[in-house]
């Protein structure tokens, strides 16, 4: 997925690149609207750039710093008889590891104990928690620890209906959410409300309709959370922002919401792919239904994607709609995606075949956010070229890390 803004639909890719930093290697598409033949494109190096001459003109595209071109090394390679529009070349790069490139901002990685920190509202960014002081800031255990927990113990489950619940100066984190304990300030900045969540259908008992009490900022009524006990908010990490409490510095205004979704869980899904070792996610709602099952391929990619209609025109825009007036390639997460509500055939027996084989740790994000991220995703899939846009039944993505933004600063 792409970082900021999106290029009209309506047009198709121009230039493609995708670069694999371990392998060294890469892939640059070119769309035959801008150039007829292999003999059209001429591709050359400078310092962290790459120069694409084509018909319409040289387009120049900025490389992180480490990364450069090896000068020589792109050659035409069989694009494919469903890809009769692109051209394709392979290309070598050389890489040097850049200190900036595992910086991260999540929220789970900023949180330290003993700092202050205020909570704020994403939608509108209205102050929702002040100068919070955190003596403990505690990972909480994997999301299915419960289903183990008799495989480890000699005894009776222990935690059996137990909530882990956060004390007074703890922040306790789970995998899209935070636990914190509630106090005075609250009643002034976040309401609560009993709202019905999961199966309403009386002729099935074994999916009782359950009420959970949801909390929302009093200012936008953006759902937050939840009040999982009556002194404990559970707020989910793409609906709050967190920052260190300095002086009476102003907060920046709130981000654009999708690019706000989609950095968030890019930075969750490679945080959890590294601690777990897992490249499979089941994103689920609260009631436990899952919507949407995600596939990590690799976190290495390097991509930027240029609209045809920019190819040779006065300033170049990629696909993050970067604000320089060379598009800028940025890193990304490579995943194939398909979603639960699909009819197709294919992608119902790989749904099935996910949940009979419990494949996928679980992502829970709220029903609202779920769709945000699936809209943000297809939007994202159709400005890949169409040779990159399916694979076998799923769909195919790149979905930026969080160090794309630092790049963009």
């Amino acid at each position: 997925m792409s970082a900021l803004e999106m290029p009209a639909k309506t047009h198709g890719v121009g230039v493609f690149l995708e670069l694999r930093k371990r392998l060294q290697s890469g892939l640059l598409i070119v769309g035959k609207d801008v150039a007829r033949s292999p003999a059209d494109v001429v591709v050359t190096g400078g310092e962290s750039s790459l120069h694409i001459q084509t018909p319409r003109g040289e387009l120049s595209l900025s490389l992180p710093a480490g990364v450069t071109f090896e000068q020589g090394s792109c050659i035409p390679t069989p694009a494919g008889e469903s890809c009769g529009e692109e051209l394709h070349f392979r290309l070598r790069i050389n890489v040097t590891r850049s200190s900036d490139e595992e910086a991260s901002d999540s929220v789970m990685e900023t949180l330290r104990a003993k700092e202050t920190y205020c909570f704020y509202c994403q939608g509108c960014m209205t102050r929702l928690l002040e100068d919070r002081v955190f003596k403990r800031v505690l990972p909480l255990p994997n999301g299915n620890w419960n289903a183990i927990v008799d495989d480890w113990c000699c005894h009776p489950d222990p935690f059996a209906n137990r909530k882990l619940l956060p004390r007074a100066e703890d922040c306790l984190l789970g995998d899209t959410f935070l636990l914190v304990a509630r106090d005075g300030s609250c009643e002034q900045t976040v309401s609560e409300e009993v709202s019905p969540v999961g199966s309403e259908d009386s002729q099935d008992p074994k999916k009782p309709c359950r009420r959970v009490a949801l909390i929302s900022c009093k200012s936008c009524s953006s759902v937050l959370g939840e009040a999982v006990a009556p002194e404990t908010l559970k707020l989910y990490i793409t609906q709050v922002v967190v920052e260190p409490a300095v002086g009476d510095r102003k907060t920046e205004t709130s981000l654009n919401r999708s690019l706000f979704v989609e950095r968030t869980i890019a930075a969750r899904l490679l945080g959890l792919s590294s601690s777990l070792s897992t490249f499979h996610f089941s994103v689920q709602t609260p009631d436990g239904k899952a919507f949407l099952l995600l596939w990590l391929l690799n976190s290495d990619s390097i991509t930027v994607s240029v609209p045809e209609t920019s190819v040779g025109g006065e300033r170049s825009i990629s696909s993050p709609a970067l604000h320089s007036p060379s598009p800028r390639a940025a890193r990304a997460l490579k995943l194939l995606y398909t979603t639960c509500s699909h009819t197709g055939v294919e992608q119902r027996d790989i749904v099935t075949s996910w949940e009979v084989n419990a494949i996928g740790h679980p992502v829970v994000l709220p029903l609202k956010v779920c769709e945000e991220l699936l809209q943000v995703i297809d939007d994202s899939n159709a400005t890949l070229p169409a040779s990159m846009r399916c694979m076998r039944s799923y769909e195919y993505n790149l979905i930026p890390t969080p160090a794309v933004c630092r790049w963009h600063t």
